[in-house]
């Protein structure tokens, strides 16, 4: 995939639904949106040439408590809906994403109709999962009873 080929994308998906002047991706290389309450993230990788697709799930105001991003991990193992993206933990900025990456240019609708299953996807994690790996991490003896 190329750059121009990764703006072109964020823009065909960005422009219709929050921002008709959107660049997409910014000189940086960077870009999002806001979108019935979903949070959804663009980065170019200039490295490998790929685009990175993350929906916000969770936001940290400090670093998880052990076991917390694992037991995230475990719902993805176990079955649970991701939209077609992997849990994703971002250090640095303490976020909780199901992140997409393309390597190759996908087709318009296909993309777009990964983007919105990405966002459907976050907020049910940020609704029901999160509840869940909250009682799983912080009161397992609750879940026995």
């Amino acid at each position: 995939m190329t750059r121009e080929a990764a703006q072109r994308l964020v823009q065909i998906f960005v422009r219709p639904e929050a921002n008709p002047q959107s660049p997409g991706l910014n000189a940086e290389g960077f870009g999002g949106l806001v979108m019935g309450g979903a949070q959804l993230y663009f980065e170019w990788h200039e490295d490998t040439k790929a685009l990175e697709c993350s929906a916000l799930v969770y936001k940290f105001h400090e670093p998880p408590k052990p076991g917390v991003i694992e037991t995230f991990q475990a719902e993805e193992k176990e079955g649970t809906d991701t939209g077609g993206g992997t849990v994703d933990y971002e250090p640095e900025n303490r976020g909780l994403y199901l992140s997409r990456t393309y390597t190759q240019v996908p087709e318009e609708r296909a993309f777009t109709k990964d983007m919105k299953k990405l966002m459907k996807a976050s907020l049910k994690w940020s609704d029901e999962v999160l509840d869940r790996v909250a009682s799983r991490v912080f009161h397992p003896e609750e879940l026995t009873k």
